[in-house]
């Protein structure tokens, strides 16, 4: 595992545009284009935060994952591996080595229609947020349209409580 660098910026905009070909005719038509990122929207993305980690095989950027602080969470953002390599391990390497590096509740959301998406999370501990918690988290930490708010979930490191979810978004010291 490694950071990215400025001249890895178009490998990891492939390794995205390849890996989210798995979501073309799943997730809803409107939420989908193609490419599915641009190089303006991943610029974007680093620019506000996103600092992302690549694991290499054989001298070539075959996986990317990002995180994003977002004061009293963390945000696993972008996480693709190409799909010649997906299920070989690297993608549980990199959220690995992305928790180990965070003393925060680490949130993950991801399309509902991505089962495949969902059940590798859950496989690493993480938990599902109750239905009514999850749009209050995707409006507060997260910058995306209502659309894709109505079509995603959220996935915690940690079981949240309805009071711990409503400290995470008031800010507050307190845990439960």
């Amino acid at each position: 595992m490694r950071g990215i660098v400025p001249a890895d910026f178009g490998d990891a905009l492939r390794i995205i545009n390849c890996a989210a070909e798995a979501y073309r005719g799943v997730i809803p038509a409107d939420r989908w284009h193609d490419p599915y990122m641009l190089a303006d929207e991943l610029a974007s993305e680093i620019a506000h935060g996103v600092v992302f980690s690549g694991c290499v095989v054989d001298g070539r950027l075959v996986g990317v994952m990002g995180m994003q602080e977002r004061g009293k969470v963390d945000l696993i953002r972008h996480a693709y591996v190409l799909p010649d390599y997906q299920g070989s391990g690297i993608g549980s390497r990199l959220l690995e080595h992305l928790c180990g590096a965070s003393d925060k509740p680490i949130l993950i959301g991801t399309w509902q229609a991505a089962e495949w998406a969902i059940r590798f999370y859950e496989r690493h501990g993480f938990v599902r947020v109750s239905k009514d918690d999850m749009a209050a988290l995707l409006r507060t930490f997260w910058d995306v349209p209502a659309r894709q708010v109505e079509t995603s979930v959220v996935l915690a490191s940690q079981a949240l409580s309805r009071v711990a979810v409503d400290e995470l978004i008031n800010g507050s010291q307190r845990r439960s």
